[in-house]
This record gives C-alpha cells, sequence and structure tokens, in this order.
C-alpha cells in the first residue's frame, strides 16, 4: 500500500522504562486519508513520535470493516523494506515489477521485497466490496537494503489451543512456523481469542513484541488495550499473556522481533539512510522510473503511477530509530 503522506506522527501515551521490560507502551492510532477526499482512510500506530520499530516492523496501518470504498492504488515505488499484506475481509489485487500477477486474500500472507527498488500497484475486486485488513512494513538491515526483488506467499493452517486460534504469518508461535523467510529474526501472527480467554505462551525473550487490537478489547500482560489501540513491550520476558474480558470473541495481531537498532530515514515510500539518499530516490522515481524500479504490466487504472510529492523546503530529513527520530 503507498504511503500518499509525505510525513506523519503518531501521538502515544506512556511509554515503557529503559530498567521495566515488562512495562507496556500504548500508543494510540492516528487517522491517515490515502490521497483524495474519497480515498480510504486509516489508523496509523508505527510509526510514533516515541517509537519507530517493534523489532524490524517499522509501519502498521490498520484499516476497515468499510463498504463502499475501492482500494485503487496506482504503481508506486518501495526501496529498503519489505511489504506484508495481510487481509481479514475483501481482495486485492496485486501487481509488480518484479512480474508477479496474484491476489491477497484473507488468512493468505503476501510479503513483497523491494530491496533496491521495486514498483506495484494494489487494486480492491468488486466481487468482494468490504474490505479490513493490515498493512505492514518491515525496514531490511543495512546489509540487505539493495536485495533483489522478491514475492512470497503462504496460507498458514490454523493453530489451535485452549481458548484461542492463531495464524503464524511469519517466524514460530507455540511449535507453528511459518517458511516465509526474513532477514532479520521476527514474528507475525493473527490471533482470536474465546470470550473469556487468556493464553499465556513461551516466547522469544530476546524480542520486542506488539500487540494491536482488531476486535474487541484484550489485556496484554494486565494492561487493557482498546480496539485500534497497539501496546508494546520491551525485550527480556520469555512469556506473554493474553486475556479477552469480553463475552465476545477479540482479535489481535501479534508482532515481534530482535530490537532493530539502526538508523533509517522513512519518507513516502521509500526507506533511506540519509536525507540525501530520499532526495536521489524520489529523483529517480520522478524521472526514470524504469531504470531502478521497472515498469508495472497490466494495470488499468487512469494514473500510470504516482508522483512522489515534494520534499520539505529547506528542512533535513532525520534519521529514526527505535526510540524516535535523531
Amino acid at each position: 500500500m503507498s504511503n500518499t503522506e509525505a510525513r506523519s506522527e503518531v501521538l502515544d501515551c506512556g511509554g515503557p522504562s529503559e530498567h521495566d521490560p515488562e512495562h507496556v507502551q500504548v500508543i494510540e492510532p492516528k487517522d491517515v486519508q490515502l490521497g483524495g477526499a474519497d480515498a480510504m482512510k486509516v489508523r496509523r500506530t508505527l510509526p510514533s513520535l516515541r517509537r519507530s520499530f517493534v523489532g524490524a516492523w517499522c509501519f502498521v496501518d490498520h484499516y476497515g470493516p468499510e463498504r463502499g470504498i475501492c482500494m485503487d492504488v496506482p504503481p508506486h515505488p518501495h526501496t529498503g523494506l519489505q511489504t506484508v499484506s495481510w487481509l481479514f475481509d475483501g481482495e486485492i489485487e496485486h501487481r509488480d515489477s518484479g512480474g508477479v500477477h496474484a491476489m491477497v486474500r484473507p488468512g493468505e500472507v503476501n510479503l513483497m521485497t523491494s530491496g533496491h527498488g521495486i514498483a506495484h500497484s494494489e487494486v480492491s475486486t468488486p466481487e468482494r466490496d468490504l474490505l479490513h485488513g493490515v498493512q505492514l512494513w518491515v525496514v531490511l538491515p543495512d546489509a540487505s537494503k539493495d536485495l533483489v526483488r522478491e514475492f512470497q506467499h503462504h496460507a498458514p493452517d490454523v493453530l489451535d489451543v485452549d481458548g484461542a486460534r492463531a495464524r503464524v504469518l511469519i517466524g514460530t508461535l507455540d511449535g507453528a512456523a511459518s517458511p516465509v523467510h526474513t532477514e532479520t529474526p521476527l514474528l507475525g501472527a493473527e490471533v482470536v481469542l474465546e470470550p473469556g480467554a487468556t493464553w499465556e505462551m513461551a516466547v522469544n525473550p530476546g524480542f520486542e513484541h506488539g500487540v494491536l487490537v482488531d476486535t474487541g478489547h484484550v489485556d496484554f500482560d494486565g494492561v487493557r488495550l482498546d480496539r485500534t489501540v497497539l501496546g508494546v513491550r520491551d525485550a527480556g520476558p520469555d512469556h506473554l499473556r493474553l486475556t479477552n474480558p469480553t463475552d465476545a470473541p477479540a482479535r489481535i495481531m501479534l508482532l515481534g522481533g530482535e530490537p532493530f537498532d539502526e538508523g533509517v530515514v522513512m519518507w513516502w515510500n521509500f526507506i533511506g539512510r540519509s536525507h540525501e539518499d530520499i532526495v536521489a530516490l524520489r529523483q529517480e522515481w520522478n524521472d526514470a522510473p524504469d531504470d531502478r524500479f521497472g515498469r508495472v504490466a497490466g494495470y488499468r487504472g487512469a494514473t500510470q503511477r504516482l508522483a512522489a510529492p515534494p520534499l520539505p523546503a529547506e528542512l533535513r530529513l532525520k534519521r529514526r530509530f527505535r526510540r524516535g527520530r535523531e
């Protein structure tokens, strides 16, 4: 999904002490409109003012459920990241400059590696009017930022435990493993908790963990998270406890990974290491996109590609680290 906002910040409340890994930081979402007045709105929790990453997860957009809104994102670029698409409802057609034509469907994860550069389009299908899901980005480490384009697809089985069902998109959880490979150790899973259920699970103590609530309310290690909120806990504990205190099922996205300590510049759809990187990428996309990013075949919209917006005048873009901007 294109990040059509050139800059965005998210207000959060609370914040873990550097010496208290079990404290849960609560990040409220910011509403972002992806384009014009009739475009789809998303709820963005990462990046935030005081936290840029959960592991290498660097971008979390949550949208829907919504009817009557068509996602039609013309070809747009990415560098230095992997996109992870996950739907609860709906269907999206994906085309990219690596020659991939695929569908994004509920319960199936699509991971696209941009690396050195890729372009892709995303269009929801009229047969599946309801749209509801998450769009996630993973930052690539410096040693892997120029990987060749790649696309991975996986339909995970359902993991049944007492009071909960999970689908593991990436990584491992309670014995279930995904074949999707990433450049840094990560965890990504959809979890549905039955009414009144508690699931206490063993987790990698070297991982940070985030819980994004899609439906209902969930207690994350005793901290209440309302719908659309992201709760984040630092690395340290070797277990994680989720409780659904309501009389209806609750669904969350569980994200985790080794702390990512590199600094990156995130602007529009690019990830670089400096202001100069972004300036060069923007110019290359606007002036000669086929050289680095390639061409997307088969997109049928009126706009053949999105132009990168102007950079902020007389302002240098700052690097982001785990705890926010430099």
